[in-house]
């Protein structure tokens, strides 16, 4: 289980810069102009979020199965903790008001995750409806398919990845445009 406040821990100065290199994997491939313009996912705040939420999940999901990888998962959920931290007060959330959103994050977070491995693991047409409802607002079936679709292949790319490989942050996610075949 993470924990969403064991962020307070300093990381070790070896797997930190790991987790930037990942971190900063999962957030390039979240602003992918191809999921916004051809897929339809809102390209506001919450769109980019549920994302970046998706692409966490699939690096997380992943750890799961890798031997001693709790500590980078921790150190990996922190920063995503940090970081939303941080672009709520750049976006002049109050100090006061910022717990509560960061409550937020994790419920959602969790939720998210929660509805992804349940449905991923029901096929893949419960998996789009569960990418539909929460990344595409309900809207756009045959856009959530094709999200799908790419997210399993991620997520497959993720599982043929060598521990060394995972843990050295010498990947990246496959291209959504050339995983998915135009309709």
């Amino acid at each position: 289980m993470l924990w969403p406040f064991s962020h307070f821990r300093k990381p070790r100065a070896s797997s930190r810069g790991t987790i930037e290199a990942i971190y900063g994997m999962i957030v390039t491939q979240a602003r992918q102009p191809w999921f916004y313009r051809d897929l339809g996912v809102p390209d506001t705040v919450n769109g980019r979020f549920d994302l970046l939420v998706l692409h966490l999940w699939m690096v997380l999901r992943r750890f799961q199965s890798a031997d001693g990888a709790a500590n980078l998962s921790q150190a990996l959920f922190d920063h995503f903790c940090d970081d939303m931290d941080a672009n709520l007060r750049e976006m002049g959330v109050g100090d006061l008001t910022v717990p509560k959103r960061m409550q937020a994050f994790g419920e959602a977070f969790y939720g998210r995750a929660a509805a992804y491995d349940l449905a991923l693991s029901s096929g893949q047409e419960l998996f789009a409806l569960a990418l539909c409802k929460n990344i595409l607002n309900g809207e756009g079936i045959d856009k959530a398919r094709r999200l799908a679709i790419y997210a399993e292949s991620a997520i497959a790319s993720l599982t043929g990845l060598d521990e060394a490989t995972l843990r050295g942050a010498a990947w990246r996610f496959p291209s959504p445009a050339e995983t998915v075949a135009q309709p």
